[in-house]
């Protein structure tokens, strides 16, 4: 059952007010990942690693990054249910994980960092990590 939406809300935000478009149906996921050039999309979630390790290194990789993806996109694990399981269709050969980052180019997946690889990482740790992958396939 999802969350009540006042409890969500500031956690959509979070990526919102940094430029993330969000994805609330199926429709928004097509409409979006299907773009040509380089798009990511974070999987957002209530969980701890979310907040104190996923948002911040994201906002951080972003900040006064000459070198980024042309689209930013984010679906709400557990809340947007149908538009999550759309774009995870996108995410080949990974099984659904919140949170996640992904990086698609031209619609095809070329980067995946999954809960497991957020947990017990910093902000800056995973801030690292984005920019080397935005300098690989962003430019």
């Amino acid at each position: 059952m999802p969350y009540s939406e006042l409890m969500v809300a500031p956690l959509r935000q979070d990526l919102v007010r940094i430029g993330f478009t969000e994805m609330r149906t199926p429709d928004d996921v097509e409409g979006l990942l299907e773009s040509e050039g380089t798009v990511l999309v974070v999987v957002n979630s209530v969980c701890g690693c979310s907040a104190g390790g996923m948002r911040p290194g994201v906002a951080l990789a972003l900040q006064d990054s000459p070198i980024r993806p042309q689209l930013l996109t984010t679906v709400f694990a557990g809340q947007d249910l149908e538009a999550t399981e759309r774009a995870r269709g996108y995410f080949t050969g990974y099984p659904p994980s919140s949170p996640s980052v992904a990086l698609l180019r031209d619609g095809e997946l070329v980067y995946m960092l999954e809960r497991g690889q957020i947990e017990g990482r910093t902000p800056q740790e995973i801030a690292r990590e984005l920019k080397e992958v935005f300098a690989e396939h962003c430019q």
